[in-house]
This record gives C-alpha cells, structure tokens and sequence, in this order.
C-alpha cells in the first residue's frame, strides 16, 4: 500500500475517532444534566431511564469500535495495516475501503463466520 493510500485512511480513522469521542462527551454531558427524580411520574422516569440505558449501551458499542480504530491507527503507524492477521495476505483495498478496522481479509473472515455458526 502506498503512502498517499495509508494517509487517507490514517485521516479517515482519525476522523471517525473525533467524532465518537465528540458524541460521547455531549452525552455525558447531556445524560449528567437528566434528574430522574424530577420527572413527573413513574412511566416518564422509567422511560428515561430506559433511554439512558440505551444510549449508555450504544456508548458501549462505540467504545469497543473505537479500540478497533486505535488498533489500527497503530498498525498504519508500524507499517502493518492492510495484512491479514490469519493468513498474512493483503486485505483488499475495496474491503478497507469499505471497513477500515478490519483486521482479516474477506476469505479469513468468512471462514470465522462459519466455524462462529458451527460452534454457536
């Protein structure tokens, strides 16, 4: 891959990584501002929660993909992004493209998925 190759996706990541940082602030800020006890019944409090709730797992999620995106910014930085961690082939430009933190070429991940299938 080449260098102009490997900036894009570096500026891509680091974006992608701004922005859930961003939204994760504004909801820390918004949620830490919500007293339940100030609503005015029980369904409006329990519908708060629940949408705390949701929102806080959604936080979650977004915090597993960003270490993804951490990981891989560190393998741009040392010179291994785009490998296969499985069978130490390139990754298509067009799966990168498409799923920058991917860490397994399309023919490793869909060999994952089935023993996943057989296994679950």
């Amino acid at each position: 891959m080449n260098k102009k190759d490997l900036k894009r996706f570096r500026d891509l990541l680091m974006e992608e990584r701004k922005t859930i940082i961003e939204k994760a602030n504004r909801t820390l800020a918004e949620e830490a501002t919500l007293d339940v006890s100030e609503l005015p019944d029980e369904i409006d409090q329990a519908s708060a929660e629940y949408n705390q709730s949701f929102i806080f797992r959604l936080r979650d999620r977004e915090k597993w993909y960003l270490s993804k995106i951490d990981r891989a910014i560190k393998k741009i930085d040392a010179g291994e992004f785009g490998i296969c961690e499985e069978c130490e082939e390139p990754i298509s430009m067009k799966r990168l493209e498409a799923r920058p933190v991917t860490t397994l070429c399309i023919r490793c991940k869909e060999e994952q998925e089935m023993e996943e299938r057989s296994y679950g």
